[in-house]
């Protein structure tokens, strides 16, 4: 019985640093074939969103995940409560992206078509909605015209069957906006 117990021990200290990694739980319940088949995450996910875009666009990580949570709040603003949801559930960690938005709040638009765009943003809630997008792309050194080759990037991740659902809701959230 003490081989079994130390066996145990010495398994657990191999396992120790993949534990900090992924969580000790789950880490003994993967070496000791517990895990259950729902504890798999199938389907897109956000983080497999982001290598795919930065593989497609050669973006820095920051600049990918920024230019992400710039588009999905900006979608978020143009789509409905039910359909927030739908993106919510079908994609974990959607809120801690979301939360990653460039704060542009007090920054001013460039060059004097920004200027006309800052104060069209002052009347219309959608101009308000696309300065503050641009905004974003631009805090993170991005040219706006690179929204459209992000956006193919997630279009082509999300081309799957259980992806299917979240590339329309983006797609009807990001549909207003003209690069």
């Amino acid at each position: 019985m003490k081989r079994v117990y130390a066996l145990a021990l010495a398994s657990m200290l191999v396992v120790a640093p993949q534990a900090q990694a992924e969580g000790w739980l789950d880490s003994i319940k993967d070496f000791l074939g517990l895990a259950a088949e729902g504890d798999e995450v199938t389907g897109p996910t956000i983080e497999g969103m982001m290598a795919s875009v930065e593989d497609a666009t050669g973006m820095t990580s920051e600049q990918v995940k920024g230019s992400l949570a710039a588009l999905f709040s900006y979608a978020e603003k143009n789509i409905s409560a039910e359909q927030i949801n739908t993106l919510k559930s079908n994609l974990p960690n959607l809120d801690s992206l979301l939360a990653a938005a460039p704060d542009v709040s007090e920054m001013s638009s460039k060059g004097s078509l920004g200027g006309l765009l800052d104060k069209a943003a002052g009347y219309s809630e959608s101009f308000s909605n696309m300065n503050e997008l641009k905004k974003q792309f631009d805090s993170l050194g991005l040219d706006t015209q690179q929204i459209a080759q992000i956006v193919e990037s997630v279009k082509t991740y999300l081309d799957t069957e259980e992806g299917q659902e979240l590339k329309t809701v983006l797609m009807d959230g990001l549909s207003s906006f003209k690069a």
